[in-house]
Order: structure tokens, then C-alpha cells, then sequence
């Protein structure tokens, strides 16, 4: 487990620890051993699975390509986690992973455990044909470890609806006369997938923030009004008036969390900025999202790098370097790219009072305690981006049920999940010197803990 998420663990075991009410069963020594059993658990992984994919590729050559899944915790029940196609991915990054899915089920009460998978490969350097072949294998190599019941992937960075389609299929292939509906999540409406699969992530990041500026707000206004916490601090000054966003990564969660601020009509934000892997383009009047969506989809995922792109489709912008997203004076940060854009070297160039994390992990550990020090506003990974394994899970009870809802149901559903969540840990955070990811994270130790003590795990 990476070195900030297993700090964050060990610091809600602690306090769990010293919380005579919780597991009061445990007394004194047996107390003590528990609690050391609770972390060696909970900071490794149950399960290592590496291959290396043997592919033939279109162009003549034979590849061995590195592949993981790590399953890390079961005790919620089947591990449940995407699967990477990215050139960074390694045994560390996925197995941390798969203790943040662990963690995150807990959080949101989804029957899950914690799984990751990953694939070492650049996706836009083989074709179509490669990357069917690669999702192919990758099923044959795992399979023994795969299924409704015991390990379902679903997308992550690389992959999406067509891929789980073509690995399901593999599943169906290896396993015939067996369910396969719920083998692997996200996949495409006429494969048996969810609507709203695809958009559930950006939407639910979106919600968060909307949920905790607005609706949780006016709510509680009178009693936040007279809080001297300084989270709660921010949150007063930012709102009822008009808030200036920029978003950091412009893929599946970072071009649906940015058209929902776009949308918004309870919070009057003004998208001034989105980024992807090239550019970052800034508007100080506001962006026109739905064109960048448009032209995004036409062009291999990219938003206009030069002015002449930009002239062609009628938008006014700057084109500024990708980093530049980070620093600019805005009122809310999106981070919906990859892990670690924040850290101690850049932190001091952060403006912004309120952070999102679409990410997983985009913020270090080093650089999150200078940002809550001073009373930014951070919404974690954790707690933001759930919504695709919500979802997922919706998805999975239709497979199991071949029976099958409504995007408007389904959008129902995550927000109600999401909003439960977010008013279990929103007084605490208010209320103590907790930061909200602290918050969060002994929620879902709590839970974890409680049931695997119930399992007998801990002795």
C-alpha cells in the first residue's frame, strides 16, 4: 500500500484504537493484537496475480506484455476493481489501487471487496486488432480468477465499454454454460451494461461538490454560520455567488464533470479552463463546453491544441502548456488525470480554494497537508469518484436479474447512495479537525474493521 493511503489507515486504526466504544468487545491485550492483525491485513494485498501476455501483433512480432490483477480484500464480498491500459502501470500503483477500491466500497456500503487490474501498454500505439487480442488474453491468462462471484473488472484509464464487451466475451467463451452477464461491469448497452455506466464517475464527482456548496449548505447554514472550522470557513466564502472552474483532464470523468458544471444551474460556475495530456485552454468569460466535447470526440480524445483549431470550430481561448491548469486563479479545482499532479514541488502554485479528486491519488500526501492547512477544501478520490463503482454494482444486480433501469433511475439511485454517504461524514468534517479524506477514511476502516472482526478474521 502506497505510503499515504497506508499513514491515512494506520492513523483511523489509531483512533479507532483509542475509541473505547468501538469493538468494545476487545479489551487489553486481545485489544491490542487485534488492532495489529487489522493493519497487517488492510495494508497488503490478499492476492498477486502477474503474467506477461504472449501477442502476436498485426505488424509480424511476437510481445511479451506485463499484466496484474491484484485482489486485496474480499471481506465486503468479490473483489471489484477496472482495469488499467496505461505505460505507467506497475505492481505498486495497482495494488495501492486495489486498496483504495477496498477502502472505497466500504465507504459507500457497496457488497465489494477491492480488486485492480492493469496492463503496461500506451493502447494508442496498437490497433484495434492488437488491443482486442491483448483483452483477449488477458482473460485466458486470469480466468481461474475471474467471475460474477469472485473478481468482476470494469474500465479504467485505457479502457471502456468496448473492451469489457471483447473480455466478456472471452469469459463467456472460456466458461460456457455459466453466467457471464455479471463477469466484468461497463460494458455496452447490447452487452448487457447500465446506462449511465459511462457517465456515472463524472457525474457523481460533479455531485459531490454540488451537494456539499449547495443543498448540504443551505441546509445547514445557520449552524455552519457560527462554526470557527476552517473548512467550513471556505465553504461560507464561496457560497451563493459565482464560482470560476478549471478541470484537469478532459477523458470519460473529466469531460462529464465539466459539462455538468457547465449545466449547473443551483451554482453559477463559469468553466474557464480544461486540459488533457497536450494543452490546457483557458477562458476567463467561460469555455463552451458541449463544442470541446464535439470536437474531442472527433479527434482521438484531444482538445484544439493551436488558435487555427480553435478558429475553426468558432471558440475563443488561450492555449496555454498542460501543467498550467494547476495554477491558475480559479475558485474550484477538477482532478481528472492521473495520480500525483500535485505535490510538494508545485503545491505553492495552487490557487484554488476548493479541489476535486476525479483522480485516484492525484494529490501527494506531502502536499495534502500544506493545502488543508490552510483551509482548502479537499474532496478525496474516495469520497468523488465512486460513482463508476456504484454503478457497477447497479449494473451487476441487473446482469444477475435480466432485468434492467432507466437512466433517470439509475442516476436516482447514485445520487441517493452518494448523498447517504456524504451526510455520514459532512458534520464530522464540519464539526472536527478532521480533513475530509481523514474523515472519510476511518468511516470505511470502521466498517471494514467491524466485519472482520464479525468474520473471526482478526484471530
Amino acid at each position: 500500500m502506497a505510503s499515504q493511503t497506508g499513514a491515512i489507515v494506520q492513523q483511523s486504526l489509531s483512533a479507532l484504537m483509542d475509541d473505547p466504544k468501538f469493538l468494545s468487545q476487545l479489551q487489553g491485550e486481545l485489544r491490542e493484537r487485534s488492532f495489529q492483525s487489522l493493519a497487517a491485513i488492510l495494508s497488503t494485498p490478499n492476492k498477486v496475480h502477474k503474467a506477461f501476455l504472449r501477442i502476436a501483433l498485426g505488424d509480424g512480432n511476437v510481445v511479451r506484455i506485463p499484466a496484474f490483477r491484484i485482489q486485496h480484500n474480499d471481506a465486503l464480498g468479490p473483489y471489484k476493481g477496472g482495469i488499467r491500459f496505461h505505460e505507467t502501470v506497475n505492481e505498486e500503483e495497482v495494488t495501492n489501487l486495489a486498496a483504495l477500491m477496498t477502502l472505497k466500497n466500504a465507504l459507500h456500503e457497496v457488497p465489494f471487496g477491492g480488486g485492480k487490474g492493469g496492463v503496461v501498454i500506451n493502447p494508442r500505439n496498437f490497433s484495434d486488432k492488437d488491443l482486442y487480442l491483448i483483452c483477449k488474453k488477458y482473460v485466458q491468462y486470469f480466468s481461474d480468477v475471474l467471475g460474477p462471484d469472485k473478481d468482476i473488472p470494469a474500465p479504467d484509464m485505457g479502457t471502456g465499454e468496448r473492451e469489457m464487451d471483447w473480455m466478456m466475451a472471452e469469459y463467456k467463451n472460456i466458461h460456457p454454460g455459466h453466467p457471464y452477464l455479471g463477469s466484468f461491469t461497463g460494458k455496452s448497452i447490447v452487452s448487457g451494461g447500465s446506462l449511465g455506466r459511462r457517465e456515472a464517475t463524472g457525474k457523481g464527482v460533479y455531485f459531490t461538490f454540488r451537494y456539499m456548496l449547495h443543498d448540504y449548505l443551505n441546509e445547514h447554514g445557520g449552524w455552519l454560520s457560527g462554526s470557527d472550522n476552517p473548512f467550513a470557513k471556505t465553504a461560507r466564502e464561496h457560497a451563493g455567488r459565482p464560482l470560476s472552474v478549471a478541470v484537469q483532464g478532459f477523458g470519460n470523468v473529466g469531460s462529464v464533470a465539466a459539462l455538468e458544471a457547465y449545466k449547473c444551474s443551483a451554482l453559477r460556475n463559469r468553466v474557464v479552463a480544461v486540459s488533457d495530456r497536450n494543452v490546457t485552454l483557458y477562458n476567463e468569460e467561460g469555455l463552451d463546453i458541449p463544442a470541446l466535447i464535439e470536437y474531442a470526440s472527433t479527434n482521438k480524445g484531444d482538445l484544439p491544441g493551436t488558435t487555427e483549431a480553435l478558429d475553426g470550430i468558432g471558440l475563443k481561448a488561450q492555449v496555454l502548456g498542460r501543467e498550467d491548469v494547476l495554477s491558475l486563479n480559479v475558485d474550484v479545482l477538477f482532478l481528472a488525470a492521473l495520480e500525483d499532479q500535485i505535490r510538494e514541488d508545485n503545491v505553492s502554485q495552487v490557487q484554488a480554494r476548493i479541489i476535486v479528486e476525479g483522480a485516484n491519488a492525484p494529490i501527494t500526501g506531502e502536499a495534502d497537508a500544506i493545502l488543508s492547512g490552510k483551509g482548502t477544501i479537499i474532496i478525496p478520490d474516495i469520497l468523488a469518484n465512486a460513482g463508476g463503482v456504484i454503478v457497477s454494482y447497479f449494473e451487476w444486480l441487473q446482469g444477475r436479474e435480466t432485468q434492467f433501469y432507466t437512466e433517470t433511475e439509475i442516476f436516482k439511485l447514485l445520487f441517493a447512495k452518494m448523498q447517504k454517504t456524504m451526510n455520514s461524514i459532512l458534520p464530522a468534517y464540519f464539526g472536527d479537525s478532521m480533513t475530509l479524506r481523514q474523515s472519510c477514511y476511518v468511516h470505511a476502516v470502521m466498517k471494514l474493521s467491524s466485519v472482520l472482526f464479525r468474520q473471526g478474521k482478526l484471530y
